[in-house]
């Protein structure tokens, strides 16, 4: 045992004199430096689809709680914090600062460096290919996020002067952060100019071709395009794609909250825009007859789901890849049938919807009765709304008083306003945790309804309710289209007598809130309008029969200044961001 011990202190001291490693130096982690990014491209490729994860429309928010449109039971939703007085330069709900800069600083890096990677070394032709596609991925992202951060961020500053966002086109070092904010129009045309270069680099669509198209003239055969273009990329951001956000843009810009002077050219940009894209769908005939209802069983079974989404799902501009679940169900359910009833829309919006005969429900012509409040509506209000006495999962939700735990107040998990919401939920999803079962859902970026849309506002504010530049289709006819899809009866005597632009106005920004609704347009719709923010949200209490309409909540927005949401108030303070006005500091 001594000799055993005396031969291990002999090895050790050796050891040492002789510098070994062994044991006394830590041996190297496995964790990836960033040049392991030339070595492998699909480290590098890592950079664009982190990008690509800080998109706002990966998933919806569910922010109309903020809005006329919807109040939550959940008392500590940060949405309806925001409602009823608390939004400030500090608590920001709707703060998209951080992960869209944080976006655009993924896609500098990454343009730094995609042409120093080698994509497919075996194949020169492929090799550019890539580098061009993926070069044009990352001028698109970074314009989107760009369109994101001036939608939420922008606004006349301190000095009156209306400011846009810093403008971050390279990979930024720590001192490049103080950046002041550059203005609006500066701002706007710096995303302009990125979705300009990535619609030098990319396809209208993905998919194989037996042709090569012209513009891509460079590339030999077919093979070496569709390997890059073809069908596996899918869902990737496309010229098509770049399109919609450019026109989406284009009507921001031309909005009230932007637009300080009603420049005609504005409107009219953001019609033509918009009409390059509906044009190329054959225009209010390429209007989807299921477009309303995308989020059903039928439309999501029936689609291709791994196809070109403007051939096999026409209402589909772009989407996120297909996911399975059952979390929106679990939130928005009612009671009776295991959910936590949380979006609950108001009356406001229920009143919105007109009557099949397609006049509004104060209209003397609308035949509106009262007392039978759900009768003769127009379609979409059952379709996205679930009120009293509507069946849904072959169950009767009653929401009146008493009316057990879908009653209205009845507990902590059932409607305050009367309703609860049925848009992008499935009815055959289960959430009961005895036999749950889960169920395909899509979360659209962008889809055709509010391109169409886009365009009949635009058009309106440009020529008129019947005119149309040189299109062949006017904002009414769009608006036409798009109420005749919902079941309103034909022939729409109502928007047949609309003649003036202010009557056009108010019924494509009706039309606007009911396609679009719980899709999170409301709130920022209503602030580039620069429209009332305080319309309380009020909801129905149906008692012995009788229809009662009280205010559920307040709303406390302060319409001096909260037509534009703040810079955050870290990021003004420590970067010497110029506020606001309104918001402080």
């Amino acid at each position: 045992m001594k000799e055993v011990r005396l031969f291990l202190i002999s090895f050790i001291s050796v050891a040492l004199l002789a510098g070994c490693e062994w044991g006394l130096e830590p041996e190297n982690d496995n964790h990836s430096a960033f040049d392991r990014v030339f070595e492998d491209p699909s480290f590098a490729e890592g950079l664009l689809i982190r990008s690509y994860i800080y998109l706002p429309t990966n998933d919806y928010r569910f922010d109309e709680p903020a809005t006329d449109d919807a109040v939550t039971n959940d008392l500590v939703n940060s949405y309806l914090r925001i409602a009823k007085g608390e939004w400030t330069a500090l608590y920001n709900p709707q703060n998209l600062w951080d992960n869209c800069n944080r976006g655009i600083l993924y896609a500098n890096q990454f343009l730094d460096i995609v042409e120093m990677i080698n994509w497919k070394p075996t194949d020169k032709e492929i090799n550019d290919l890539f580098i061009r596609r993926l070069t044009g991925e990352a001028y698109a992202i970074r314009g989107i996020m760009k369109y994101y951060l001036i939608r939420n961020h922008a606004g006349p500053g301190a000095s009156g002067k209306l400011m846009g966002i810093p403008i971050y086109d390279k990979f930024l070092e720590n001192e490049d952060f103080f950046k002041p904010r550059d203005g609006f129009a500066e701002s706007v045309q710096s995303a302009y100019n990125d979705f300009d270069k990535a619609l030098a680099c990319l396809p209208a669509d993905y998919g194989n071709v037996s042709v090569v198209p012209d513009r891509f003239g460079e590339v030999k055969d077919a093979y070496s395009y569709n390997y890059v273009m073809g069908d596996a990329t899918q869902q990737r951001i496309s010229g098509r794609h770049v399109k919609a956000f450019r026109a989406r843009l284009a009507l921001l810009e031309a909005s009230p909250a932007f637009n300080l002077n009603n420049d005609v050219s504005l409107w009219e940009k953001a019609a033509n825009m918009t009409a390059e894209l509906l044009n190329d769908i054959d225009g209010v005939n390429g209007n989807d007859p299921m477009g309303h209802q995308f989020y059903l069983k039928t439309q999501i079974d029936n689609g291709n789901l791994t196809a070109n989404d403007k051939k096999d799902q026409p209402e589909m501009l772009w989407r996120r890849p297909v996911t399975s679940g059952r979390t929106w169900e679990t939130n928005n359910f009612p009671p009776t049938l295991y959910g936590n009833g949380r979006i609950n829309p108001t009356q406001n919006l229920v009143d919105a919807f007109p009557m099949k005969n397609g006049y509004p429900i104060h209209n003397p012509q609308s035949g509106y009765n009262p007392d039978k409040p759900y009768e003769n509506r127009d379609p979409r209000l059952a379709l996205y709304i679930i009120h009293d006495g509507s069946t849904f999962k072959s169950a009767k939700i009653n929401t009146g008083v008493g009316a057990g735990d879908n009653g209205l107040n009845a507990k902590v998990n059932s409607t305050r306003t009367g309703y609860y919401l049925k848009k992008l939920l499935r009815e055959d999803v289960n959430v009961n945790p005895a036999s749950v079962q889960d169920q395909q859902h899509i979360v659209t970026h962008i889809r055709y309804t509010e391109l169409f849309l886009n365009y009949a506002e635009a058009a309106n504010e440009a020529w008129g309710p019947v005119s149309s530049s040189t299109h062949a289709y006017s904002s009414k006819d769009v608006i036409a289209a798009i109420r005749k899809r919902a079941g309103i009866d034909q022939p729409d005597e109502y928007i047949a007598a609309i003649t003036t632009k202010e009557e056009m106005r108010e019924l494509i920004r009706n039309e606007r809130r009911l396609e679009l609704c719980f899709e999170s347009f409301r709130f920022w719709d209503l602030r580039r309008w620069k429209a009332d923010l305080n319309e309380p949200a009020r909801g129905v209490r149906i008692e012995n029969g009788a229809y009662n309409y009280f205010t559920v909540e307040e709303r406390t927005y302060d319409n001096s200044y909260m037509h534009y949401g703040p810079v955050p108030y870290n990021e003004a303070l420590k970067y010497g961001l110029e506020q606001n006005a309104g918001w402080g500091n």
